[in-house]
Protein backbone atom coordinates (compact mmCIF):
# COMPACT_ATOMS: atom_id res chain seq x y z
CA UNK A 1 0.00 0.00 0.00
CA UNK A 2 0.94 3.55 -0.55
CA UNK A 3 3.46 5.30 2.41
CA UNK A 4 1.45 7.96 2.32
CA UNK A 5 -1.47 5.87 3.94
CA UNK A 6 -1.56 7.03 7.69
CA UNK A 7 -4.06 6.31 9.76
CA UNK A 8 -4.62 7.01 13.66
CA UNK A 9 -6.84 6.78 16.43
CA UNK A 10 -7.41 8.13 19.87
CA UNK A 11 -3.83 5.28 21.02
CA UNK A 12 -1.86 5.88 18.19
CA UNK A 13 -0.41 7.92 15.38
CA UNK A 14 0.85 7.25 11.77
CA UNK A 15 -0.17 3.92 11.94
CA UNK A 16 1.18 2.03 8.65
CA UNK A 17 -1.78 -0.12 7.08
CA UNK A 18 0.58 -3.13 7.70
CA UNK A 19 0.47 -2.02 11.75
CA UNK A 20 -3.96 -1.71 11.16
CA UNK A 21 -3.73 -5.21 9.77
CA UNK A 22 -1.58 -6.13 12.85
CA UNK A 23 -3.77 -4.31 14.98
CA UNK A 24 -6.82 -5.89 13.75
CA UNK A 25 -5.54 -9.22 13.64
CA UNK A 26 -4.36 -8.75 17.67
CA UNK A 27 -8.64 -7.80 18.54
CA UNK A 28 -9.73 -10.84 16.48
CA UNK A 29 -7.37 -13.26 18.06
CA UNK A 30 -8.19 -12.05 21.78
CA UNK A 31 -11.68 -13.71 21.00
CA UNK A 32 -11.57 -15.95 17.75
CA UNK A 33 -14.62 -17.30 18.95
CA UNK A 34 -17.11 -14.28 18.01
CA UNK A 35 -18.60 -12.46 15.09
CA UNK A 36 -16.93 -9.42 13.48
CA UNK A 37 -18.11 -7.07 11.06
CA UNK A 38 -15.22 -4.83 9.52
CA UNK A 39 -16.50 -2.19 7.71
CA UNK A 40 -15.05 1.19 5.75
CA UNK A 41 -16.65 4.19 5.39
CA UNK A 42 -16.41 8.03 4.79
CA UNK A 43 -17.25 11.08 5.44
CA UNK A 44 -16.52 14.71 4.97
CA UNK A 45 -17.03 17.71 5.87
CA UNK A 46 -17.12 21.08 3.41
CA UNK A 47 -14.94 23.78 4.90
CA UNK A 48 -14.48 27.44 3.55
CA UNK A 49 -11.37 26.62 1.61
CA UNK A 50 -11.48 22.97 1.63
CA UNK A 51 -13.08 20.37 1.63
CA UNK A 52 -12.12 17.24 4.46
CA UNK A 53 -12.46 13.81 4.37
CA UNK A 54 -12.14 11.02 6.80
CA UNK A 55 -12.61 7.57 5.88
CA UNK A 56 -12.44 5.10 9.07
CA UNK A 57 -11.61 1.58 9.08
CA UNK A 58 -13.61 -0.38 11.89
CA UNK A 59 -13.87 -3.87 13.41
CA UNK A 60 -16.76 -4.25 15.45
CA UNK A 61 -16.75 -7.69 17.69
CA UNK A 62 -20.35 -8.07 17.76
CA UNK A 63 -21.68 -7.33 21.14
CA UNK A 64 -18.48 -6.91 22.87
CA UNK A 65 -16.46 -3.62 21.65
CA UNK A 66 -14.60 -2.64 18.52
CA UNK A 67 -11.74 -1.07 17.31
CA UNK A 68 -11.00 1.38 14.60
CA UNK A 69 -9.00 3.71 12.95
CA UNK A 70 -9.04 6.75 10.84
CA UNK A 71 -7.30 8.34 7.58
CA UNK A 72 -7.23 11.74 6.89
CA UNK A 73 -7.57 13.06 2.66
CA UNK A 74 -8.15 17.20 2.10
CA UNK A 75 -9.06 18.10 -1.32
CA UNK A 76 -7.82 21.91 -1.31
CA UNK A 77 -11.07 23.48 -2.19
CA UNK A 78 -14.95 23.67 -1.04
CA UNK A 79 -16.61 20.67 -3.22
CA UNK A 80 -20.43 22.08 -3.55
CA UNK A 81 -21.88 19.66 -5.18
CA UNK A 82 -23.57 16.87 -3.45
CA UNK A 83 -23.13 14.02 -6.62
CA UNK A 84 -18.99 14.85 -6.39
CA UNK A 85 -18.63 14.64 -2.66
CA UNK A 86 -20.63 11.49 -2.36
CA UNK A 87 -18.70 10.30 -5.19
CA UNK A 88 -15.49 11.05 -3.17
CA UNK A 89 -16.21 9.50 -0.29
CA UNK A 90 -17.37 6.18 -2.31
CA UNK A 91 -13.85 6.10 -4.06
CA UNK A 92 -11.57 6.53 -0.86
CA UNK A 93 -13.65 3.39 1.08
CA UNK A 94 -12.99 1.69 -2.06
CA UNK A 95 -9.61 2.15 -2.05
CA UNK A 96 -9.15 1.11 1.31
CA UNK A 97 -11.64 -1.76 0.63
CA UNK A 98 -9.45 -3.10 -2.08
CA UNK A 99 -6.75 -3.96 -0.39
CA UNK A 100 -8.08 -5.83 2.05
CA UNK A 101 -9.94 -7.84 -0.86
CA UNK A 102 -6.58 -8.19 -2.88
CA UNK A 103 -4.95 -9.76 -0.02
CA UNK A 104 -5.91 -9.83 3.53
CA UNK A 105 -9.80 -10.45 4.24
CA UNK A 106 -8.51 -14.38 3.98
CA UNK A 107 -5.52 -13.94 6.25
CA UNK A 108 -8.63 -12.42 8.59
CA UNK A 109 -10.62 -15.12 7.84
CA UNK A 110 -8.62 -17.45 8.29
CA UNK A 111 -7.98 -16.63 12.21
CA UNK A 112 -11.67 -17.72 12.89
CA UNK A 113 -12.12 -20.64 10.34
CA UNK A 114 -10.75 -22.83 13.25
CA UNK A 115 -13.83 -21.58 15.16
CA UNK A 116 -16.44 -21.30 12.76
CA UNK A 117 -18.43 -24.26 14.83
CA UNK A 118 -18.45 -21.63 17.12
CA UNK A 119 -20.00 -19.02 15.72
CA UNK A 120 -17.19 -17.18 14.39
CA UNK A 121 -17.59 -15.14 11.62
CA UNK A 122 -16.26 -12.06 9.15
CA UNK A 123 -18.58 -10.14 7.29
CA UNK A 124 -17.15 -7.23 5.40
CA UNK A 125 -18.73 -3.97 4.56
CA UNK A 126 -18.72 -0.66 3.49
CA UNK A 127 -21.12 1.92 4.77
CA UNK A 128 -21.99 4.72 2.90
CA UNK A 129 -23.32 8.20 4.34
CA UNK A 130 -26.13 8.06 1.99
CA UNK A 131 -30.03 7.44 2.62
CA UNK A 132 -33.37 7.32 1.79
CA UNK A 133 -34.14 10.64 2.89
CA UNK A 134 -32.60 13.80 1.81
CA UNK A 135 -30.49 14.66 -1.39
CA UNK A 136 -28.62 11.61 -1.09
CA UNK A 137 -31.29 9.35 -2.20
CA UNK A 138 -30.94 9.97 -5.85
CA UNK A 139 -27.46 8.73 -5.00
CA UNK A 140 -28.58 5.30 -3.76
CA UNK A 141 -28.48 2.93 -6.79
CA UNK A 142 -25.22 4.30 -8.36
CA UNK A 143 -23.15 4.53 -5.00
CA UNK A 144 -24.20 1.11 -3.81
CA UNK A 145 -24.00 -0.45 -7.23
CA UNK A 146 -20.10 0.31 -7.43
CA UNK A 147 -19.33 -1.38 -4.02
CA UNK A 148 -21.55 -4.40 -4.89
CA UNK A 149 -19.57 -4.72 -8.21
CA UNK A 150 -16.46 -5.28 -6.02
CA UNK A 151 -18.27 -8.12 -4.21
CA UNK A 152 -18.44 -6.25 -1.24
CA UNK A 153 -21.80 -5.72 0.92
CA UNK A 154 -22.74 -1.41 0.73
CA UNK A 155 -24.75 -0.32 3.85
CA UNK A 156 -26.67 3.20 3.70
CA UNK A 157 -28.41 5.07 6.68
CA UNK A 158 -29.49 4.03 9.41
CA UNK A 159 -26.87 1.33 9.10
CA UNK A 160 -24.01 2.18 7.94
CA UNK A 161 -22.91 3.89 11.24
CA UNK A 162 -19.07 3.23 10.44
CA UNK A 163 -19.42 6.19 8.12
CA UNK A 164 -22.09 8.64 9.40
CA UNK A 165 -21.30 8.13 12.81
CA UNK A 166 -17.67 6.90 13.41
CA UNK A 167 -15.91 8.83 10.13
CA UNK A 168 -18.82 11.75 10.90
CA UNK A 169 -17.11 12.95 14.52
CA UNK A 170 -13.53 13.84 12.94
CA UNK A 171 -14.22 15.93 9.80
CA UNK A 172 -15.54 19.02 11.55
Amino acid sequence: MNDSFTFYNVSEKKMSFQTVLERIKGFMLKDPRSEYVLSIGSDSHVHQTETKFITAIHLHRVGKGAWGCLKNHTVKRPITSIREKISMETALSQEIAYYFISKYLMELSDILIPFADEGADLIFEIHMDIGRRGMTKELIQEMTGRIEAMGIEAKIKPESYTAFSYANRYTK
